[in-house]
């Protein structure tokens, strides 16, 4: 018989020589934590032991904060898992070596699960990048139901919510796979608890930064720009589909910034203009940046900002030479 995907990592950890730890990207949204607690407990019923999920920023999304406690997620910060060290191996989960928004940790990276742009082998003994999927939710559920193994209700119910909030309720980049794992989760779901997470998605400092940031926003044809104090991730993420969503605007790019660089997030519903061609085009030569072709993220040191001109009038400027370019 031939071995699924979860044989075969599994089969790979077995030889770990000390702890395996699960990493998410930094700032874990809902997709993140969902697969990690997927791939947490399937790793646990195949005999993994010596397991921990680890992050390295501040979780500050109510969310994502919610689903923490709601789901029973073991997940800690970096700093205080005191015996990570180079002897312990990791399984990226929604996250890939090189991207900006993941550090290199002293642990050796034997294995990545993603979807977003491939970015090479990077030394890994296992690997399960599908960029063409729209959340790794999807991935880590097609694990359970291709190994026979049913979810338990409230492992179901964080994946379905890693999935609908990763392509907005499957109506942004969702393929086969999401559509397929989001219909096959849902008979196994508690529906009350993705109800409850709808409804506290964001808090009141949140909504007093959008309040701040939304007085920003500018419109060149289909180009919206928003700026926003330091936030993390995902609350720039969620500040641009509220713009993107705007009658007229098909593109946003959402920006923060922080002492050591600025963040950025860019949304596009437009067929010209993909999210993570501009996002490399904005930080060509001064940054990184990657995604999908409706959402990308990006990431721009503070050393190599021009002191020449301002932040807004260079993303301005770049982002609508690129628009204007793809336009004609």
């Amino acid at each position: 018989m031939n071995k699924t995907k979860l044989d075969i990592l599994v089969d790979l950890l077995k030889d770990a020589p000390d702890e395996v730890f699960i990493q998410p990207h930094n700032v874990p949204d809902p997709d993140a934590i969902a697969s990690s607690l997927g791939i947490y407990y399937l790793l646990s019923l195949r005999g993994i032991q010596k397991l921990a999920i680890v992050y390295d920023q501040e979780i500050e999304k109510t969310n994502s904060l919610r689903m923490l406690d709601m789901f029973k997620v073991p997940m800690i910060p970096a700093s205080q898992a005191s015996t990570l060290g180079t002897e312990d191996w990791a399984v990226l989960v929604d996250a890939q070596k090189g991207n900006a928004n993941i550090t290199d940790l002293p642990t050796d990276e034997v294995a990545a699960i993603d979807h977003h742009e491939y970015r090479g082998t990077n030394g890994y003994r296992f690997e399960d990048i599908r960029p063409e999927v729209g959340s790794c939710s999807a991935i880590v559920a097609e694990y359970f139901f291709e190994n026979n193994v049913e979810p338990p209700k409230i492992i179901a119910t964080a994946l379905l919510y890693g999935i609908f909030m990763d392509t907005d309720n499957l109506t942004r980049g969702a393929s086969d796979l999401d559509i397929n794992m989001f219909y096959r989760l849902y008979s196994l779901s508690d529906i009350d608890l993705i109800v409850e997470l709808k409804g506290n998605e964001i808090s009141v400092k949140d909504l007093e930064l959008y309040a701040e940031a939304f007085k920003t926003v500018e419109i060149y044809d289909e180009l919206g720009f928003l700026r926003l104090r330091s936030v993390n991730d995902s609350l720039l993420g969620a500040a641009g589909d509220i713009v993107v969503s705007v009658s007229g605007v098909n593109i946003v790019i959402a920006y923060a910034q922080k002492e050591n660089g600025v963040k950025l997030s860019v949304r596009s519903t437009c067929n010209k203009v993909k999210a993570n061609d501009l996002i490399r085009y904005l930080t060509m030569d001064c940054g990184v940046g990657g995604g999908h072709d409706n959402m990308a993220g990006g990431f721009i040191p503070s050393e190599n900002l021009s002191g020449s001109r301002s932040l807004d009038t260079f993303l301005k400027h770049r982002a609508i030479a690129f628009y204007e370019k793809r336009d004609g």
